[in-house]
C-alpha cells in the first residue's frame, strides 16, 4: 500500500491482515481522487471506516485542508497513527475513535466539502451509513461522497439530500459518488 500522488508520492504505508480490513487498490484509489482532482485542494475531507488511514494521506497528499478520521478499531488505530507518524503529518489532522454511526448522530461541526467512506466489505453496510448520513450535520449543499461497496450490494439513487452521480466498478468491488445540491 501506498500514496500515489501528491506531496507524499510514492512513500509506502503500513498494512496488515485482518478480516474486517480490505485495503483500496492503487487502481481504486487513483480513480476516487481523479474524480476528485479539481475539488481536493484546500478541501475538509471526512473519512469514515478510516482503516489504516490510506485515504485520508492521499487527500492530504493532494492538498487537502485537513482530514478528520473516524475509525473505531483499536489494532486500525495504532497503525493509522503509525502511518501518520512515518509521514511527520502532525497537523490538519484529527482521529475519532468512535463508531461511524455514533459520530454521524452526535456531530455538530462544521459540514464537510469530500466525504470518503470505505465500510468493511465483510458487513455490507453502504446502504445503512448512506441513510445515517443524509441525516447527518456533516453534509452541506455542494459536499461530494466517495463510497465503496460491494458491487452488488443494494444502493439507491438517492438518500436525499445525496444525489447518486456516477458509479463504477472493479472487479467485486464499486464506487459511487454522491453529491448533496
Amino acid at each position: 500500500m501506498r500514496v500515489i500522488a501528491g506531496k507524499f508520492k510514492g512513500r509506502r504505508l503500513v498494512s496488515f491482515d485482518a478480516s474486517h480490513l480490505r485495503p483500496t487498490t492503487d487502481r481504486v484509489k487513483g480513480s476516487i481522487f481523479n474524480k476528485l482532482a479539481a475539488d481536493i485542494e484546500g478541501s475538509r475531507v471526512l473519512d469514515l471506516f478510516s482503516g489504516t488511514g490510506s485515504l485520508a494521506i492521499e487527500a492530504l497528499s493532494r492538498g487537502a485542508l485537513e482530514v478528520t478520521l473516524v475509525e473505531k478499531n483499536p489494532k486500525s488505530l495504532r497503525i493509522l497513527r503509525q502511518n501518520l507518524s512515518a509521514l511527520k503529518i502532525d497537523s490538519g489532522v484529527r482521529i475519532e475513535s468512535f463508531d461511524v454511526f455514533q459520530f454521524l448522530g452526535r456531530y455538530e461541526g462544521s459540514a464537510f466539502d469530500i466525504i470518503l467512506v470505505d465500510p468493511p466489505f465483510t458487513q455490507e453496510l453502504a446502504d445503512e451509513v448512506l441513510k445515517s448520513l443524509a441525516k447527518s450535520k456533516v453534509l452541506a449543499s455542494g459536499t461530494i461522497l466517495a463510497i465503496e461497496a460491494g458491487r452488488h450490494e443494494k444502493l439507491a439513487e438517492s438518500y436525499p439530500p445525496l444525489e447518486l452521480k456516477d458509479r463504477r466498478d472493479y472487479g467485486d468491488k464499486s464506487v459511487s459518488f454522491f453529491t448533496c445540491p
